[in-house]
């Protein structure tokens, strides 16, 4: 096992590509392969990084299972490869779980390379001291079930962090205002560390209000 490859989880800007860290820049220009989702989101992200052309490879939900095993077997032969995300920490939203899984059954290592992440971006920028939050993802995209979900979380009385794809961040508005009510406290993360990012503090139609009809990546925090 002592030959063996690694594979590494290597977080990457969730906007401003100077965030990058100077470990992810080494790790990711000396591993033998880059797994990324989609190829051409992977390219353009490396080349904003000024990483040197390295074998790109493609993991999604139509090739994970095939393509893990030919990864494990890679890494057991010596190869080791950096999995990445379009934005930020992988995994969360992105496919590569299955990945980290078979790797760690298989004895393999697995090293975390931590830096950008939106979740804890968002969280430290909020203006009262938190010390449990409760993680509540990407929810249903049936109106209805989402509805129930939030009821559900709501009954958690923790802060609570949401994740959705940008047209359906008013209908998630709408939503909390309708489940935790009208005078609900939130905190909305918008473009964060772009030119274009927005902080905007207050009950779902301030927010709403600063917001405008503007679309872009978010995360919300909605709390006491």
């Amino acid at each position: 096992m002592s030959k063996a490859g690694k594979l590494y989880i290597v977080a990457t800007p969730i906007g401003n590509p100077r965030d990058i860290t100077l470990r992810a820049l080494d790790i990711l220009k000396t591993v033998d392969g880059i797994i990324c989702e989609e190829r051409r989101e992977g390219s353009t992200l490396l080349k904003r990084l000024e990483v040197p052309e390295r074998e790109l490879i493609t993991l999604n939900e139509h090739n994970e299972a095939e393509m893990t095993a030919d990864l494990v077997l890679r890494m057991f032969k010596g190869a080791s490869f950096a999995l990445i995300s379009d934005a930020g920490t992988p995994v969360f939203a992105d496919p590569g779980a299955y990945l980290i899984q078979e790797a760690s059954l298989s004895g393999l290592q697995v090293m975390p390379i931590p830096g950008p992440s939106s979740l804890m971006a968002a969280l430290s920028i909020l203006d009262f001291k938190i010390e449990k939050f409760v993680y509540g993802g990407f929810l249903s995209r049936v109106p209805g079930e989402r509805r129930q979900e939030l009821t559900r979380l709501r009954g958690l009385r923790m802060p609570l962090v949401l994740m959705d794809t940008p047209y359906r961040l008013a209908a998630l508005l709408d939503d909390v205002e309708k489940t935790f009510g009208k005078g609900q406290r939130m905190t909305l993360g918008f473009d964060l560390t772009l030119p274009s990012e927005i902080i905007a503090r207050g009950t779902p139609a301030e927010v709403k209000k600063i917001l405008g009809p503007r679309k872009g990546e978010f995360i919300l925090i909605v709390h006491g």
